[in-house]
């Protein structure tokens, strides 16, 4: 059995004080930024030069308990298929990435990376501006076939031509159970007297604002602006009379894990990690849903090497090495086939991954989940400077 890597990668995510001015700089109004499609593509070497350069985030991958500088899906990649990846742990912010190659991108230059990670929030404005190449499926059939439908096809890229989900997770409530005395099930419960002081929420306007809204019976696939403001009219209120005690990255964890906070907005990913120290760790996906979010992999415009990236993102595809994914990093696993390689596993440890609802949730936990349709360019400006001066960003 693996061992539990003791920060997630969720846990390097900072506070995003910087999104409103690189949303308004990768708005769809900027004319100069937006790159057509047929500016999109560039003379692919892959038939000829067998390798390719992937940029992820740390502790996003699969290593060998020995040798942590093996990857153990990725090694069997390059064996099988001769080509050689320069696998990069670069990632450690949607915007600071952004930041990094958008200069390359809205310049029509190279970026020197063949296949990203990123958040879905962020995929959206890269395929909003043009600046990644559809993928082709006909060379993917384990995408086209084993792609959990509930990934499918999220509003700012249907049918998911342009994006491939690397792993997902679920945006939620964890509590402790003991602490607290009692079951969480609703977003409202957040508000209860008791926990009073001692409930934090996400600082991050993307990763806070769906969980809230579906609090409120919102359908997050077509959100308003006046859900966004009414959210922040409620969130305001609590701040004021000081149920909530702040506003975290992820750094919620080490709280939750002191008891100085009894619940709080939560990753999936995360809680799986902390219950193996503390199983009175409760995840909650809420009566009235939870978001769905998953970290995409695209193919950035003038990649040098697309059909060796189409082949990598494939591979990940089959259920065999989802499998031997998914029981490394613990998140949702996008391969829904997946569940049955693991349960099959002779190591009773591995095996039980495949009832974690955390990793394969179950059908009730499924219709309570979905994907937010995406903040747009010309609502972000407003709505992270209302939330950022609530959060203190």
């Amino acid at each position: 059995m693996r061992k539990t890597p003791t920060l997630s990668r969720r846990s390097l995510l900072r506070a995003l004080g910087g999104g409103a001015a690189l949303g308004a700089l990768a708005g769809c109004g900027v004319p100069a930024a937006y790159v057509s499609p047929r500016d999109r593509a560039g003379a692919d070497l892959s038939a000829r030069d067998k390798r390719l350069t992937w940029a992820n985030w740390p502790l996003y991958i699969d290593t060998d308990d020995k040798d942590r500088t093996k990857r153990p899906t990725l090694d069997a990649f390059e064996k099988r298929t001769g080509i050689s990846v320069d696998y990069i742990e670069e990632i450690n912010d949607n915007d600071e990435f952004f930041g990094k190659i958008s200069p390359s991108l809205m310049n029509h230059q190279q970026t020197g990376r063949d296949l990203i990670v990123i958040s879905d929030w962020m995929c959206a404005r890269f395929v909003r501006l043009g600046w990644v190449q559809r993928m082709d499926r006909a060379a993917q059939p384990n995408v086209a076939k084993y792609l959990d439908p509930l990934l499918s096809s999220p509003s700012f890229d249907p049918g998911r031509r342009s994006t491939v989900p690397w792993q997902s997770g679920i945006t939620g409530i964890a509590y402790n159970r003991r602490r607290v005395g009692r079951e969480i099930k609703h977003v409202s419960d957040l508000w209860a007297g008791d926990l009073k002081g001692r409930v934090t929420l996400l600082s991050g306007l993307d990763e806070a604002f769906a969980l809230l809204m579906q609090g409120n019976g919102v359908d997050i696939t077509r959100w308003t602006a006046d859900d966004f403001h009414r959210i922040c009219d409620q969130v305001q209120k609590h701040v004021h009379s000081g149920q909530i005690r702040r506003f975290t990255g992820n750094d919620y964890t080490k709280d939750l894990v002191s008891g100085d906070v009894l619940a709080c907005q939560a990753y999936s990913g995360d809680v799986i990690q902390l219950q193996a120290d503390d199983p009175d760790i409760r995840f909650v996906v809420p009566e009235e849903g939870a978001e769905l979010w998953s970290d995409s992999l695209m193919i950035p415009n003038l990649a040098r090497h697309k059909a060796n990236a189409e082949k990598l993102v494939d591979y990940y595809y089959q259920p065999e090495v989802a499998a031997e994914l998914a029981s490394w990093v613990n998140y949702v696993c996008p391969v829904p086939a997946a569940q049955d390689v693991l349960a099959s596993s002779t190591d009773e440890d591995t095996a039980a991954l495949a009832e974690n609802p955390l990793i394969f949730p179950d059908a009730g936990v499924r219709k309570r989940l979905a994907i937010a349709r995406d903040i747009t360019s010309t609502e972000r400006t407003e709505f992270a400077k209302r939330w950022n001066a609530i959060a203190g960003l």
